[in-house]
Order: C-alpha cells, then sequence, then structure tokens
C-alpha cells in the first residue's frame, strides 16, 4: 500500500490494510466496507478493485474524471474527491491496456437486496417466498439495471459471483456476507437475462469450488452445468382456469391422469426431442382427445443425469432446458390450461444426488445434506438426503415447493418416494441408523416438512393439489394436519396396484384362489383419499410393460388389459395411467427411446379388428363416461357412494359392485333419482349366459361400456341396448337382471334415462 490510506484517521489506517489483505487473500467478507464510495475528511473516497487494470479512471456525475491511484500492486485503486457528497453516483472507466478501456458500473456503491425481515424469516425457515431474495435476479438499482445475486454458504470464507461477464475472474466480483445469516449478496450492473454464471466458494481449508446457484432459475443444456440469468417475460392467459381450480373440490370431482416423461413420450425423426411448445400442442390435443383431465409430468426440474428420469435433481428452482427455456415451459402450462387439462409435477425432497457442483458439501461442509452417512446417505440410490432439521434447508424445499404453484402455475405436486422420508431405518440394517429423541424410527423433523408443506401449499393456493407417493401403513396420509395427519391431498394406493396386478398377472383357472387379492382393497378404500396408479414404477427394470404382465394368447392379453381397465375406472379413486399403457405398448418404457406409436395402425391377423387402438379407444371411452356420471367419482372418499353386489364368485371370476352419486339425506327423492354405475367384471375366458345381478333401482337400464365390445378388438359379446330387471330381489337389491357376462370383459350399465 502507500503512504497515503486514503480517507482513514491514523487509528483506522491498520484496519484498512487488514481489509486490503483479505481482500486480496480472498478472505474479506464485507467487501463493500473497504470498496465503493466512503465518507472522507473534506468529501468522498472511492476505491476500486480491478486485478489486471493499468489505469482506473473514476467519473463522478456531475463532476470532473479524476485517475485513482494504485495503492496495492494487485490491483487496489482509490481516489480522494474533494466536495464530493453522498450518496455519489459515479462509473469507472478502466484501461487494460492493449486489451482495451471499458466504462464499468461500480457494484459496490448499492445496498444490500436482501433485508433484515428476509434474513430473519428464512433463519426461522419460514420464508415463503425465498426465491424472491435468494438466486440471481434482474433489476434496475438506483437508475443501474443489472442482476443482484444472493446465496447462502454459512460456512465459506469468501463468496465471488463469476461469469462471461467477469471472465470467470473470482477475483473481480467479491460478495458481501449480511451478518450471520450465512447469505451472501452482490448486484453487479450491466449483467441481464440470458448469462451463465456460477457462484466461486472457497471453504475453510482454502480450498475453491465452483457452485451451480441453488436458487437458478435457468441452467445450460447438459452436460453444461452453468447456472443462467433468467428474467420472465412471459404473460399468463390462464387467470380463468387458476381461478375455477382455485374454487374446485378435487376429492368430488373427476380426475384421470395422464403420467407422462416428456423426452420420451413422442420424439422427432432422428430421435430428437420436442420442444416444449411442440409438446405442447401435441400433448394437449392427445390428452382432450383421451379425456384425461390431468397430466403428471416425470420431474421437469433441472437433471444432469437422463438415466434418473428427473429424479435425482439438482437445479429445485428451474426447468430442464433440454425442451426450451423456462418461459417456453410456462407457455406449456398455460397452453393445457386453455385446453382445459390441468398439470401436475413430480417433485422429489427426499434426496438428491452428489455431484459436488450442484448442492453436495455446498459450502465445503455438510450443508444440505446431514453428516453423518447414517442420516446423509441413502442407501437405495447413492445420492444424499436433505437435513429437514435446519430451518434454511427446509425453508429452501418449501421455497421449491411453492414456487412451481406460484411461478409456474403447476395445479400440483405429486411428492416421491415419502415413505423413505418417514423412517429412519429406510432400507437399513440395524445399527445403521439413528433413532429419533424417543428412540423410534420415524423421522421426525421430515414429518414435520411434509406437514409445513401442504399446510403452507394449500393455504396459498387452495385450488392445487398435493399427492403422496407412499407405500407403507403410515396413518394419517391424506388427512389434514389439524387432525394428526400429514396434510397431503391425495395418496398413491400402492397396496391396490400391487394386488390388481398380481390378480391379473393370473391365468383364469388359477384366479379363483386370487379373488381375495382382487376385492381386498375395499376393505381400506376410504380410509385416504386415494389415486389408483399404474404408473412407471411398474413398467422399468426388466418388469414388462402391463400388456406383457397379461396371460393368455395375444388377444387374451388385450382383453386382459381392457378389463383391467375397465374394473380401474369404476373403482373407487382417481385413476393414473403411464404413458403408452393406454394404447397397450409392448416393449418395457425406456427412457432413451419415443413410445412405440406404429402399434396403432396394427389390426389382428387376418382380420379387420382393432388391437392396440382397441385398448386406446376403451381408455378414451373410460375417460368420458366417467366424466359423464358423477357416480364414479362425488364420493370416491366416501363409502356411501359404494357397495357390492357380488364380491364373493370367485369359481366363476365374477365381480359386481355399484356406484352411486351423493345425494341429499333429507330430500328421500334424491336417493331415487342419483346417478347410479354398475359394474360387472368377468375375468374369465368364458362368456357366462344368464347371469343374474342385482340392481339398486327397477326401469330401464343398459350398458353404457362393454371393453369386450368389438369396436375395441373384442368378441362383441354383450347385452345390446336396453337390459329390463325382474322383480327380483338379488344381491341385497329390490330388483336383479339376467345378463350376458363377456369373457374377459367389464360391463358398465346405467339407468336408461342416463345412458351414454
Amino acid at each position: 500500500m502507500s503512504r497515503k490510506d486514503h480517507g482513514l484517521p491514523a487509528p483506522d489506517a491498520e484496519a484498512l490494510r487488514r481489509d486490503v489483505d483479505a481482500l486480496i487473500a480472498r478472505d474479506l467478507a464485507d467487501p463493500h466496507r473497504l470498496l465503493g464510495a466512503h465518507p472522507a475528511p473534506g468529501g468522498v473516497v472511492v476505491r476500486a478493485w480491478r486485478p489486471d487494470a493499468y489505469e482506473v479512471v473514476v467519473h463522478p456525475e456531475g463532476g470532473e474524471p479524476v485517475t485513482l491511484e494504485r495503492i496495492h500492486d494487485a490491483g487496489l485503486f482509490a481516489a480522494e474527491l474533494p466536495g464530493a457528497e453522498l450518496p455519489l453516483r459515479y462509473r469507472f472507466e478502466v484501461d487494460y491496456g492493449q486489451h482495451g478501456t471499458f466504462p464499468i458500473e461500480d457494484p459496490y456503491r448499492h445496498a444490500p437486496t436482501v433485508g433484515d425481515l428476509d434474513l430473519h424469516l428464512m433463519g426461522e425457515g419460514r420464508h415463503e417466498a425465498l426465491w424472491e431474495r435468494l438466486g440471481a435476479h434482474v433489476r434496475e438499482l438506483d437508475g443501474e439495471r443489472g442482476t443482484s445475486f444472493a446465496v447462502w454458504a454459512p460456512n465459506a470464507r469468501s463468496v465471488s459471483v463469476v461469469g462471461e461477464f467477469d471472465g470467470w475472474d473470482g477475483r473481480l466480483h467479491p460478495m458481501r456476507t449480511l451478518g450471520a445469516s450465512g447469505v451472501w449478496e452482490l448486484f453487479v450492473p450491466g449483467v441481464g437475462d440470458g448469462q451463465p454464471y456460477k457462484y466461486e466458494i472457497r471453504t475453510q481449508d482454502g480450498t475453491l469450488k465452483l457452485n451451480a446457484d441453488p436458487f437458478a432459475f435457468a441452467t445450460q443444456v447438459p452436460p453444461a452445468t452453468d447456472s443462467v440469468v433468467h428474467e420472465s417475460r412471459h404473460a399468463w392467459t390462464d387467470d380463468a382456469w387458476v381461478e375455477r381450480r382455485n374454487g374446485t373440490d378435487h376429492l368430488a370431482g373427476p380426475m384421470s391422469v395422464y403420467e407422462v416423461h416428456l423426452p420420451s413420450w413422442r420424439r422427432k425423426a432422428g430421435d430428437e426431442l420436442l420442444s416444449y411448445a411442440e409438446l405442447a400442442d401435441e400433448l394437449a390435443d392427445y390428452a382432450v382427445e383421451m379425456g384425461f383431465t390431468h397430466v403428471e409430468l416425470l420431474p421437469v426440474m433441472g437433471h444432469p443425469f437422463p438415466g434418473s428420469w428427473g429424479y435425482q435433481v439438482t437445479s429445485y428452482f428451474a426447468p430442464t432446458p433440454r425442451h426450451g427455456t423456462p418461459d417456453d415451459f410456462r407457455a406449456f402450462v398455460d397452453l393445457l390450461h386453455g385446453r382445459g387439462v390441468g398439470v401436475l409435477l413430480d417433485w422429489v425432497p427426499a434426496h438428491f444426488p452428489r455431484d459436488s457442483w450442484a448442492l453436495a458439501e455446498f459450502d465445503g461442509t455438510a450443508l444440505y445434506e446431514h453428516a453423518d452417512p447414517r442420516r446423509g446417505s441413502h442407501p437405495d440410490w447413492g445420492t444424499l438426503i436433505f437435513n429437514f432439521g435446519r430451518n434454511e434447508v427446509r425453508n429452501f424445499l418449501l421455497a421449491s415447493a411453492q414456487f412451481w404453484v406460484e411461478e409456474f402455475h403447476v395445479d400440483g405436486l405429486r411428492v416421491d418416494a415419502v415413505a423413505s422420508m418417514l423412517y429412519l431405518d429406510y432400507s437399513r440394517e440395524e445399527g445403521q441408523w439413528v433413532p429419533n429423541e424417543h428412540g423410534g424410527r420415524e423421522d421426525l423433523e421430515a414429518v414435520a416438512f411434509l406437514k409445513e408443506m401442504n399446510e403452507v401449499v394449500y393455504a396459498r393456493e387452495p385450488g392445487t393439489i398435493t399427492a403422496a407417493e407412499e407405500s407403507t401403513s403410515w396413518p394419517g396420509v391424506s388427512r389434514p394436519t389439524y387432525a394428526g395427519g400429514l396434510g397431503f391431498g391425495f395418496k398413491w394406493n400402492m397396496g391396490w396396484m400391487h394386488d390388481t396386478l398380481e390378480y391379473f398377472k393370473q391365468d383364469p383357472v388359477h384366479r379363483r384362489y386370487h379373488h381375495h387379492g382382487l376385492t381386498f382393497s375395499l376393505h381400506y378404500a376410504f380410509s385416504e383419499n386415494f389415486i389408483l396408479p399404474l404408473s412407471h414404477d411398474e413398467v422399468v427394470h426388466g418388469k414388462g410393460s402391463l400388456l406383457q404382465k397379461m396371460p393368455g394368447d395375444r388377444w387374451q392379453q388385450l382383453a386382459n388389459l381392457r378389463a383391467l381397465y375397465g374394473y380401474m375406472w369404476a373403482h373407487p379413486g382417481k385413476n393414473l395411467l403411464f404413458m403408452g399403457q393406454e394404447f397397450a405398448q409392448e416393449q418395457e418404457w425406456s427412457h432413451e427411446r419415443s413410445l412405440d406409436w406404429h402399434l396403432l395402425d396394427e389390426r389382428h391377423d387376418h382380420a379387420t379388428a382393432p388391437t392396440h387402438s382397441g385398448v386406446q379407444a376403451v381408455v378414451r371411452d373410460l375417460n368420458h363416461v366417467m366424466r359423464e356420471h358423477p357416480a364414479l367419482w362425488e364420493r370416491d372418499t366416501d363409502g356411501s357412494g359404494f357397495w357390492w353386489l357380488e364380491p364373493n364368485d370367485a369359481e366363476h371370476n365374477v365381480v359386481a359392485f355399484a356406484r352411486g352419486a351423493a345425494y341429499d339425506p333429507a330430500d328421500p327423492a334424491t336417493l331415487e333419482t342419483r346417478d347410479l354405475v354398475v359394474c360387472v367384471a368377468n375375468l374369465s375366458p368364458v362368456p357366462r349366459e344368464g347371469y343374474r345381478v342385482g340392481l339398486p333401482r327397477g326401469g330401464g337400464w343398459r350398458e353404457a361400456l362393454n371393453t369386450d365390445a368389438a369396436i375395441y378388438g373384442g368378441s362383441g359379446t354383450g347385452n345390446g341396448g336396453q337390459v329390463r330387471p325382474d322383480d327380483v330381489p338379488w344381491h341385497g337389491q329390490p330388483c336383479s337382471v339376467e345378463l350376458t357376462l363377456p369373457p374377459l370383459g367389464v360391463l358398465w350399465l346405467v339407468p336408461e334415462a342416463d345412458a351414454s
């Protein structure tokens, strides 16, 4: 340093020297204390940190330019401006010799962009819109356009923001830490939308780490890992949809979900991925044609490894750039809403990958994860587990959940792997896990987080949906938190899925011995708000497609699959079907290729009967007929909307039950007129003539749907148009009818006035 200490009285000269040494050593926690404009006797002193510069000139607004003196060879410059006053507006002109001279606005003349209240709420884990403060935000500050950066790294010795705007030189933009919060912040003028960046973090042992922004709103296309500054310009057009959604009771409405992995749903020639815009057009058209109410997307959050299908997330606030920009994804959601289709996202708070450039040991310590591998390491997936007991980590995840709902207008979140979050001993042997404070196996911190997440989402966006993939008997998963539940809106019915597929895998001659597996789900069908999932998990890892699971020759396999869907759509609970299974995809699903859409052109050998297109037509008609009959959805979570007619005919592989819509108990007339559907399933390849089934009401009835109809590729066995019941009580009902039950077929009967 020069002997002139620029603006500091003698007692503070040593403090100046210490700050300069710390700045050069990359150890200065508050560079704003040294750099920028500061009061000095008789004026203002301006200091600039420009390593490798030959000369720096300051241009005060309304004043004459002044050349700064180099006060340290490492690149620290300073000049006193007599008579100047704070706040002072100015810019630098920096001469880099043969590399040119550049005008530069000073990042160190600006106040923090993160306030004390924000830091307090984050420390408490209660900042519900934390993404509005952390991350990279394009803004105008003191008349200058630029980007404010903020990142949580409490154990770092220093943090710099780097990017193309500074040649990725970590010396140029050291950030300041905001008190004890662990948040580092800097506003960089001139940085705008589309510019890549990262944080260069100096750990406690002096190591330099280059990390992506945990709150990045956009990322580069993998394998590149840079974060990207993003300023949304999308103008939403779905106000009417959101208003209608927020007034909808999803428990008492129709809901049929089409689960989709965007990269492998359809592809262009040459195996090229579709863009978000192309996907929006094609997927919206298809979902509407097929009658699905929602699409559920396997995780679209940024992830570097496509083989994880999106479940190893590194960017909890950015959609994958493989299909386009964040605004392209906003437009995707907007267009689907415009076509009347809801959008649900898979969301993964249970674990995250070990990529060193992402969240793992973010500031050189176990920050987002537990340090103890008995709690912080996932034994099944080789990933890391979030430390749900840390306020800031919990707030990070709470904000992520809310971010997708508010910023992307999605209609709900399906939370992956909830069972792995609930239990400390999940997939662990004795001695490999740490009991909770009461000596139990429940992860009380994860439980508290899930409850809070559901409370926040439903409080801020009451029309949204949260659903849990939870495979254990944990009580009250879809019950309100005030009643002791976890607060989810829905729970996937994994027991139904397992038992039903196990039944349908059996050769019909053996199904009589597995009949209880088909009917057991009704013992607990109303204990939770269930979604019946036939998801991606059932058609991977050697399990084969749903069609491959079905027994018999090809005709019987297709018939079995149609019957499975007919039974599933009539069963209490909302429906979810993974893409490709709606047209009987033959191959097991692979994320590396498109679905086999060409199968829709196939026909039975030497015949004109449809095969795969017939299954597709069944699913389409099931969705459309289901929507027209409140009996199939108004009382999905209430046992009063279901009753058995024939649960015990194992000998003939037949079950029959009735579904009824809501009615007013105070008005008996509504009971007599409410919507009804009777489902009869013959899961044997033998047609049943004269099979008597009880009906809850007299008058004319008819087939609303027959999965064995010729238009679906079936045998055409059925009951034609109207069926007229006899005054013969049967199955506990006041009347009954003799039916012809088609082989491996399901009938839906409705009163004649309600027939579709």
